[in-house]
């Protein structure tokens, strides 16, 4: 066990409370939170910076609109319904297509009108939402990933998280949807995390359930030496989030649209830990060079200069 540790240590591997104390806490100011835990605030800043983002069909914030359901739904083919104050991919529903009040996901199967509208109600109630507040509903462009996913993915849609720390992204993995995780990029439900090389935008190592795989485990197509395309876009975007949420440590999430390109998905100011796993290395060196710095001096092109030049794998 003792061994174990201190290859950790060696790695420089940043731990939950250390992660707690000295980076959530000391870089993240409070009253900047609702920035980022409101998926429609989020989008609203993003907007008003110029960053891409999926478009949004509808808000639902009363039950009187559940209702209204059908009609709502009926100009767009395709949607995304999600809470707004959702976390971890719960409460999310890709639907494919839809008719005569019949919705299909893309697993193939079919929802009723009530039962989306009771998945509408419950999310209105707090069922999805941090702390179980009462919560909104967003209704959103359905992401066409990239075809360089297509054969390292499982029918839902892969994204991008970068770890940024004062504006300089420190860390980036790529998670991909597989049968375990029901389509759904969430690593806790089964998702892979494949870790992306800062400089290059290339895989170079993937886990699933922190156990080190080469393949995906329904195409077993190779996950490494995947080229990420427009990697410097999404590093620029992923830089540029500092000074628009105030937030000193947050991670960035990425989709790949095959039509529209990179779009920012979601920011969290409590990015998850398992990204050191994925990319064989510890956060703990990276941050600690980037505290040696000024990077509020540097423009948001140079802190990404600096990222690929210094902390890649």
């Amino acid at each position: 066990m003792f061994g174990r540790i201190q290859r950790l240590r060696e790695v420089g591997l940043l731990g939950m409370n250390r992660r707690n104390l000295e980076y959530i806490f000391g870089y993240n100011p409070r009253h900047f939170y609702p920035l980022v835990d409101d998926k429609l605030k989020t989008k609203q800043l993003a907007q008003q910076a110029g960053i891409a983002i999926p478009s949004l069909y509808q808000v639902i914030k009363y039950q009187y609109q559940v209702k209204q359901l059908a009609t709502l739904l009926e100009p767009y083919p395709d949607f995304v319904i999600k809470p707004a104050h959702g976390s971890g991919g719960d409460g999310i529903l890709i639907i494919e297509q839809h008719h005569e009040q019949r919705y299909r996901k893309v697993n193939g199967e079919i929802m009723s009108l009530f039962e989306l509208q009771h998945h509408i109600s419950s999310i209105l109630g707090g069922l999805y939402s941090l702390g179980g507040q009462v919560d909104s509903t967003l209704i959103e462009y359905r992401i066409r990933f990239d075809p360089v996913f297509a054969d390292i993915s499982y029918q839902g849609v892969p994204d991008i998280r970068i770890i940024v720390f004062q504006g300089v992204p420190v860390m980036a993995m790529l998670r991909l949807p597989t049968r375990q995780s029901q389509g759904k990029a969430n690593l806790h439900q089964g998702a892979l995390g494949v870790g992306i090389d800062l400089a290059t935008g290339e895989t170079n190592s993937a886990v699933q359930a922190n156990h080190q795989i080469e393949a995906h485990p329904e195409t077993g197509k190779a996950l490494h030496g995947v080229q990420i395309p427009h990697w410097d876009a999404m590093l620029l975007t992923a830089a540029r989030c500092y000074e628009l949420t105030g937030l000193g440590y947050i991670g960035a999430d990425f989709v790949l649209d095959k039509d529209k390109g990179p779009l920012m998905l979601e920011l969290n100011a409590r990015p998850g830990l398992n990204i050191q796993i994925a990319n064989r290395a510890g956060l703990l060196p990276r941050l600690q060079q980037v505290q040696t710095m000024s990077p509020q001096q540097l423009t948001a092109e140079q802190r990404v200069a600096f990222a690929r030049r210094h902390l890649h794998s």
